[in-house]
């Protein structure tokens, strides 16, 4: 599985304008283009998984995701905020880059929880972080990506 393959480049948002978690998750979850019901059950999705444990993974690093009967397939999102905010990280520092991936209850491609991992995987790089805020384009975050 390839995760620049699964990214859609119009989902990807190198400026967000949010200035809390909450926001900065409404904001991702417009990049997957659903409609207005749909965000709202995602963002209750994914505020429930926030209070199960934070998905601010450290190094600047979060990876929102949840299951919802709202999406037929895989979707994923990029987020930066290079100011970054206060979002409960592991690490208690402010996060600036958001993957949010949101998968339907049942895939046939099981690739939810690879994904997941390979995310997190990539996040656990020491100079992850780094990378993530030379990137200018859409173009760039699928080359770093693949």
């Amino acid at each position: 599985m390839d995760l620049a393959s699964i990214l859609d480049r119009s989902a990807v948002k190198l400026d967000l304008e949010g200035s809390s978690k909450d926001e900065v998750l409404k904001e991702m979850i417009e990049l997957l283009e659903v409609d207005q019901k749909s965000r709202g059950i995602l963002f209750k999705m994914l505020k429930r998984r926030e209070n199960l444990g934070s998905t601010g993974i450290g190094r600047g690093i979060a990876i929102p995701h949840c299951r919802s009967l709202v999406v037929n397939r895989l979707r994923v999102a990029f987020g930066r905020k290079p100011d970054g905010i206060e979002y409960r990280a592991l690490d208690g520092k402010p996060v600036k880059n958001f993957f949010l991936i949101v998968a339907p209850p049942v895939e046939t491609t099981n690739e939810y929880l690879p994904l997941l991992g390979k995310v997190a995987q990539f996040a656990r790089q020491p100079d992850a972080a780094d990378r993530l805020a030379c990137i200018d384009c859409p173009d760039e975050l699928v080359r770093l990506l693949s």
